[in-house]
């Protein structure tokens, strides 16, 4: 298994102690810089960038809180454990209150120190990865925007920002929740018709019999009702663009009318005669696959490639998993701008294993209520909404060393060290260490 590049500073004033832990860290493929001195190593933090440091509670010159405190002011960083000895709990805990993420009480047995080292890389490398997605969350300006660094989401922003130049159709495909409209929007807010109207239309809410009207308007006393003269969304949006979503839901009559004008654009009110010319552009989305409807008959053929001149097709979430980090933290600044939300490990292990069917908006909608139901600000499993505990449990077949595998990390996860973590999985420590070692946990 790949490890990552961690430099680990070890502080004590005890040979044997550095010796130990220096043998355990450089076994676990970790760079080690020792110090006897703590002033030494206290200077040493002008030249050199920890990632993790052990330093030891009681020493001199500085002891293990005053070098804490040079630590968070010079390389706030660094996750810092407090090495301490059985009577010496209480300065531990009062280290943890100045900054410390934990403490580690001597004597320690080598595996069990393996395994609670490992526990701290994977918070540092966490830690260290939301500090990255907060700050680049801080680049995006607008709710609007498309919060992604996934490949194939970038390249199909950089077709839209393309197509954007161009008065061609397009369609964009996805499931709901994907953010086919912030597509839409990204085309119009690219193109030269930026500063003329964008009007949306949802096909799927507006009833078929005021459909046509909606589209093209009416005249007074076309139908029971219709008390005056009523101009219709494609008028309406004359130099500008429509966006016409859940296209698949038109009645074929409608479908007839639009291609009409997609053709020459021009159309006539109901109840009129008179051709009216417009000139617009048009987006349409859909979370229906086409090709599916045009072989049932229910979508037009001739319609369809009209439309297809440039089909973006959108991946649900649970496709682009390197994003899910990103839109958690976007979520977070979004509904709490001014709090730093925490999420603990096994609701992330929660988030990350949700298939997400309603996607990017079901993940907004689950943040919110996080945000808003959490008592401070950590988010836990009882933040998170009851469908969304009981789906990733249940959201696959796995086999059984899938489940052992997981199993066994969710425990060591939250175990207080290795013995604990043997007695709950019902096995000695020996064992528990070479499931670890094979399953690279």
């Amino acid at each position: 298994m790949h490890k990552p590049n961690i430099h680990i500073l070890l502080v004590d004033d005890e040979p044997n102690i550095l010796k130990t832990l220096s043998i355990c860290f450089e076994d676990m493929g970790f760079q080690v810089t020792q110090f006897l001195d703590s002033q030494k190593a206290a200077d040493s933090l002008n030249q050199i960038s920890y990632d993790i440091a052990f330093i030891d509670l009681k020493m001199s010159p500085l002891d293990g809180l005053q070098l804490l405190d040079v630590i968070k002011q010079h390389s706030p960083h660094t996750t810092v454990i407090i090495i301490t000895a059985h009577g010496s709990i209480e300065s531990a805990v009062e280290a943890i209150k100045s900054g410390a993420y934990d403490y580690l009480q001597k004597p320690f047995d080598f595996t069990e120190l393996q395994l609670y080292t490992q526990r701290i890389v994977d918070y540092h490398l966490l830690k260290s990865e939301v500090a990255s997605l907060r700050n680049e969350v801080n680049q995006y300006k607008s709710s609007d925007t498309i919060i992604t660094k996934n490949k194939r989401m970038r390249e199909l922003i950089d077709l839209a920002h393309r197509v954007a130049e161009t008065d061609l159709p397009v369609l964009i495909e996805g499931e709901s929740g994907t953010g086919k409209e912030l597509f839409a929007q990204e085309i119009f807010q690219n193109s030269v018709r930026r500063d003329k109207p964008f009007i949306k239309i949802n096909c799927a809410a507006v009833p078929e019999t005021l459909m046509e009207s909606e589209l093209f308007g009416h005249v007074k006393g076309a139908f029971t009702g219709a008390i005056r003269d009523r101009q219709g969304r494609f008028e309406a949006a004359d130099g500008g663009t429509v966006f016409l979503d859940e296209i698949g839901e038109l009645s074929p009559a409608l479908q007839a009318k639009l291609l009409r004008f997609l053709q020459h654009m021009e159309f006539e009110r109901v109840g009129e005669s008179k051709t009216r010319k417009v000139d617009v552009r048009v987006i349409v989305a859909t979370n229906r696959k086409l090709e599916e409807a045009l072989e049932d008959g229910s979508f037009r053929e001739d319609l369809f490639y009209r439309l297809n001149t440039v089909h973006l097709k959108v991946p649900p979430l649970h496709e682009r998993p390197d994003d899910l980090l990103l839109l958690i933290q976007y979520f977070l600044k979004k509904f709490a701008p001014e709090k730093e939300f925490e999420i603990t490990a096994r609701a992330q292990t929660l988030l990350s294993s949700n298939l997400w069917k309603g996607n990017v908006r079901e993940l907004e909608n689950a943040i919110e209520r996080a945000v808003l139901l959490s008592k401070d600000t950590t988010i836990d499993l009882n933040d998170l909404p009851e469908e969304i505990t009981h789906s990733s449990t249940v959201n696959e077949m796995k086999t059984l060393e899938q489940l052992e595998k997981e199993h066994i990390q969710y425990v060591l996860q939250n175990a207080t060290d290795l013995q604990e973590a043997a007695k709950i999985l019902g096995i000695n420590p020996s064992t528990l260490w070479r499931k670890r070692k094979h399953y690279n946990l």
